[in-house]
């Protein structure tokens, strides 16, 4: 009868178990699926997420998302395009906004056509500085680019923020290895459930 009643819960718990891996691995396809998704269509603007920059050259993960804004704009996808992303450091000559504006005129993209912010620091602070240019102009509908990995915590923040936003991945991600693909999907998941538990108990969000 003892073993019967220790039986019991320990099948409960195998099956919490289950559940949670399942569950999980439900949160990690979905975060995959909408990374894959591309769904550039017309739009007001086109939003690029800061990432890390080099003094005034922008890292490979940023040049990245800069090479796919700029060809969503030379596609005619939007008319203006935005940078966003701080200064990385207190030493740092140029915000990661200024890198990507500069990388986009040797491109060929007006002056005129692009929009910066220069103060963000992490994505939350980058959608919402851009969605306060949005609403400056009267612009609510963008194309979100950042990479694969990062596109469903990004679409999120920004309709929080009043953005009718698209998500258009970067084609290739400089996170190559297996190992920062993973560090990159597992960080991604835990944000996932940060955020819901943000949402439900209107606690404050640290990144």
């Amino acid at each position: 009868m003892s073993r019967r009643r220790r039986a019991g819960p320990l099948r409960w718990l195998l099956r919490l178990a289950v559940l949670l891996a399942l569950w999980l691995a439900g949160v990690a396809t979905y975060i995959i699926w909408a990374g894959e998704r591309d769904q550039a269509a017309p739009a007001d603007a086109i939003i690029v997420l800061g990432a890390a920059a080099y003094d005034a050259r922008p890292s490979p993960v940023f040049e990245q998302r800069i090479l796919h804004g700029v060809h969503l704009y030379q596609r005619g996808l939007a008319g203006t395009l935005i940078f966003t992303g701080g200064y990385g450091g207190s030493g740092a000559r140029f915000a990661e906004s200024q890198v990507g504006r500069r990388y986009a005129l040797r491109q060929g993209v007006p002056e005129d056509a692009i929009l910066i912010e220069t103060v963000s620091r992490t994505t939350q602070q980058n959608l919402t500085e851009a969605a306060a240019l949005m609403r400056e102009r009267e612009l609510t509908r963008a194309i979100l680019v950042s990479d694969p990995l990062h596109m469903a915590r990004a679409l999120r923040l920004a309709r929080g923020e009043g953005i009718q936003a698209l998500g258009s991945a970067t084609p290739t991600s400089r996170f190559r290895s297996l190992e920062a693909r993973w560090q990159f999907l597992l960080r991604e998941v835990y944000f996932f459930h940060r955020d819901r538990w943000t949402a439900l108990t209107g606690a404050p969000a640290v990144q």
